[in-house]
This record gives C-alpha cells, structure tokens and sequence, in this order.
C-alpha cells in the first residue's frame, strides 16, 4: 500500500527528528534539529490527520503512535512560547513614565545587504532610545550615520567578517567595552547606560557564530554561556540582547536563563520568528532580548522586512523596579555550572576562525 508506506516514512522521519536533539553532542548535524520546531509539529499533525482519515484502523495506529509521540515532543518545548502560558514578564499596567521607558531596536542587517533606505527609515520611523545593528562592516556603518547622528553616545567595531557591530544610544553610556570573550574575531559590547530616571542598567549585546552541519556548536554555545556567568551575580538591572544565532527553546538558551537568572519576554507571548524573513515556512526565534526583573514590558514587535534575512524586533521596556530580586524559577543547577565551565574552557584552548566570516563579502 503506497500511501501507508508514505505515511510510515514521514511519521518515522517526524519522531527521528524530534528525538535527535536529545542526543548530548554540541554538534551542528545534531543542533539543527532544535530550531524547526513548529515546522516538525505542523507536519506531524497534519499527517497524523490525512491518517485518521485515509487510513484503515489497522494501519493507523502505529503511524498514530510515532506521529503523537512526535507531536507531543515538540509541544513540549514551543508551549511556552504561545499564549496559553504564563507571562515570564508581566504587561506594565500602568500609564508609561517617559523617565522610565527603554525603547530598544535590534537589527541584524546582513552585511551583503546593500538597501540602507528601509533599515535608516525604520530607525527614523521608531526612534528608539539604544538601537544595536549586527554584522555592520564600515560600508553600514556609513550608510546608518545620517539617521543616528543625532544619537550622542554610540560603541563601534566594524568588521567585514559578518561579525561587525554597532550600537547608537540617546542614554549616557559608561564603562563601554568591546569584548572578544572567547575568539578574536567575534565582538561583544558591554556598557552601562542610565536611562532618563537616573537608574542605571547593564546592557550586553552579542553575536555568536552560527551553527553549521560540518560543524561543533562550542563556539556558540560557550560565548552565550559565558555571558550567563559575566552577568549571573549583577544586582542592577540588566538587558542581553543580540542575534544568538540559538533558538529560545534549545538546551543552551535555556541553561543560559537558569545560570544568568534573566527572563524572556516571549514566554506567555509568542516566538516572535526573526529568521528567515527571506521564506515564511522557515523561520525560528534567533534575535533575542533577555532582561532581569526589573523591567516589565510595555511592548514588543516584529517589525518588516528591511532586506536582511532577519526581521528587526522592537522592545518598549519600563525600567522602574529599582528593587526587584533577580530570580527565576528555574535556578541553575550544578551541571549547568559544570557544563558551562567546560564548554568555556575547551573554546578558550582552541585558535580558529568562526564559520560565516567569507559569507557575507557581497557576492550574495
């Protein structure tokens, strides 16, 4: 029967790959299956209802069993990024105070992307307070200069390697400092800003190279890991924020949350897919903002294609919990500590250059 033998085959395909992220290896061919989550899910039920209906009751139950098995893993993971969940961060009730406000845009702008006026128009447009660009080399930067000149206090490090970055703020900016953590061709920025009520905030803007198949995934994993334990006993408020190149319901993000003690905007809300904005079946939660609790939300979105293959996302965050605990429900276990050591300690040891840097050169 062809169709059964169809069906078996994406229903095995469909528990394969749910299944293959357990596997504990930071390895790139295996990682990958963290971020099409949705994808999986949506495939699995809409076979598992072309079963129930073409399918006689002999033949289905074995499709039925990989097919729910599937689903239920991946609901597993992706629930909390969906309204039926509860809130990590609450809606700011109250009327927002201009003093307290942090508006906050976050681009990756594609360094081959050469179409300035959409990126430079949507800054005009939203006029945020900090704006943090991605993969900016001097040719970006250039080109962002007119619609952030007025802005007085900005950080820089242009690269042609895909891993330049550029950050613009309207609030002081003190103790600046372009980081090289873990490879000396991938930045970080790392400031403290003090917004217009006079509280001051820690903000650490990252971007750590992408997962590729023919790769392991320690690069990555140890730099957002290592930020977690830069900011883990930080009392003041704190802001992380970047193109992770990681999915917000990967073992790593997650470990990242428990071990740094910030939170994610985006549980109770939605996924807010940042990438791919060049297809709309292929698209995952890889630009981030993780904050201590001292911020609540007052807004966040997606905002449009600006000719990047990332959407930029915009924040509108109310800083004004000067007293807050920064806790999370799920503190940090010792074998997240351990894990993090160890990942850190192998990508101190190892002198290489960071995949994607020959990507963006302009040819594409």
């Amino acid at each position: 029967m062809p169709l059964f033998w169809i069906v078996f085959a994406i229903a095995s395909l469909g528990i394969l790959t749910s299944t293959l992220p357990f596997v504990p290896a930071a390895h790139g061919m295996v990682r990958a299956f963290d971020f099409p989550r949705f994808q999986i899910l949506a495939v699995a039920l809409l076979v598992l209802i072309i079963s129930v209906i073409l399918l006689p009751w002999p033949e289905f139950w074995p499709i039925a069993g990989m097919l729910g098995a599937a689903c239920l893993i991946q609901i597993a993971y992706v629930a909390r990024f969906t309204p039926i969940w509860r809130r990590a961060v609450p809606t700011f009730s109250g009327e927002p105070d201009d003093a307290s406000r942090v508006r906050l845009l976050v681009s990756n702008v594609k360094q081959s992307n050469r179409d300035y006026s959409k990126l430079s128009a949507l800054v005009e447009k939203l006029d945020p307070d900090i704006a943090v660009f991605m993969e900016t080399n001097q040719d970006w930067i250039d080109a962002l200069s007119s619609v952030v000149s007025h802005y007085p206090n900005r950080m820089e490090c242009p690269l042609d390697n895909s891993y330049g970055m550029l950050m613009v703020s309207r609030f002081p900016l003190s103790d600046s400092r372009v980081r090289f953590l873990l490879n000396k061709e991938v930045p970080s920025f790392d400031t403290m800003a003090t917004a217009a009520n006079g509280m001051r905030f820690r903000i650490v803007a990252l971007h750590p190279e992408p997962p590729i198949p023919t790769r392991d995934t320690i690069g990555r994993d140890s730099e957002i890991l290592f930020v977690a334990k830069l900011v883990r006993h930080d009392t003041f408020p704190v802001i992380v924020t970047g193109d992770l190149n990681d999915v917000a319901w990967s073992s790593t993000t997650r470990r990242f949350l428990r071990i740094s003690r910030l939170l994610d905007p985006r549980e109770g809300r939605g996924p807010y897919n940042t990438f791919d904005a060049r297809f709309f079946f292929l698209r995952w939660p890889l630009d981030h903002i993780f904050h201590s609790s001292h911020f609540q939300v007052s807004a966040m979105k997606r905002q449009a294609f600006v000719g990047s293959d990332h959407f930029p996302m915009f924040y509108d965050l109310i800083l004004a919990n000067a007293g807050a605990e920064n806790e999370i429900s799920e503190p940090a276990t010792p074998a997240d500590l351990e894990e993090a050591r160890e990942l850190i300690a192998i990508e101190k040891k190892r002198d290489r250059r960071p995949p994607g840097t020959d990507w963006e050169d302009g040819s594409t």
